[in-house]
């Protein structure tokens, strides 16, 4: 018998500097984690190469926050995957709500990038995620089965390289969460979909991780939920001890 690994993501978004990440790494470098469990924090690009330095790598990996789907070109701003494999960092979130919504990226762009990050060898957080209308008028299934389509050009190999986050934009910063039935019932969904989809080996595989306002508060509950295998959080990742709490509630499921 084998677990699904549990994920531990935590996103910094446009937050830190060098001194919060220092203090923060210190501390996340004495917490113990259960076996199959991975810890991934991505601060902003202009950090990644400081904190590589400073985690425990043993421990802790880190990820970009975002990534281009060309390897190079007259793309101000933009940070290429193969930069990011190039600092020796293995993951990239891809998708996230905020991207998709305030920055106008597209299902096929997104998909693109996926590709392009699996190809070069990195691993991908693929984030999906509805709004609080989709949610209201019962449209969080056809929201989420649109979002995971735009990856059904990836083969069933390239899944190996992605864990899939769901993160229902209504609850993203506003302190209100999924209910963790909610959340399962979600993530059920999200695995159906991948068996009908795609394939029911990478179905079973495939870790789900949920986000949205995961604190200390409520990651205990949401970790025991069978398809819940991890959690992408935001403002609780950037404080140490709530950190903490939420890796040491994860609950690695069998398969």
């Amino acid at each position: 018998m084998t677990t699904r690994t549990f994920f531990v993501g935590g996103n910094h978004k446009c937050n830190g500097n060098k001194a919060s990440i220092k203090a923060l790494v210190s501390e996340l470098n004495k917490v113990e984690s259960k076996s199959n469990v991975e810890i991934i924090i991505a601060p902003p690009s202009i950090y990644l190469d400081y904190t590589q330095s400073l985690v425990d790598s043993g421990k802790i990996q880190l990820s970009a926050q975002n990534c281009y789907s060309e390897t190079k070109g007259a793309f101000t701003g933009e940070i290429a995957a193969e930069m990011v494999k190039d600092l020796n960092i293995n993951w990239v979130i891809i998708g996230h709500s905020e991207r998709r919504s305030i920055f106008g990226e597209s299902g096929e762009l997104l998909a693109k990038k996926t590709k392009h990050a699996i190809d070069i060898g990195l691993k991908v957080i693929f984030c999906i995620g509805e709004q609080l209308a989709d949610r209201q008028s019962s449209k969080t299934e056809a929201v989420l089965s649109a979002q995971l389509g735009d990856l059904k050009s990836l083969d069933k190999k390239q899944w190996d390289s992605i864990v899939i986050a769901y993160e229902p934009v209504w609850a993203i910063g506003t302190g209100v969460t999924a209910t963790p039935d909610q959340a399962q019932d979600t993530h059920k969904y999200v695995r159906s979909w991948l068996k009908d989809n795609i394939d029911e080996t990478v179905a079973a595989k495939t870790s789900i991780m949920y986000g949205g306002s995961v604190g200390a508060a409520n990651c205990n509950a949401l970790a025991e939920k069978p398809d819940v295998d991890g959690f992408l959080v935001g403002g609780a990742s950037l404080i140490a001890t709530d950190f903490s709490t939420i890796i040491k509630s994860a609950s690695p499921k069998t398969i």
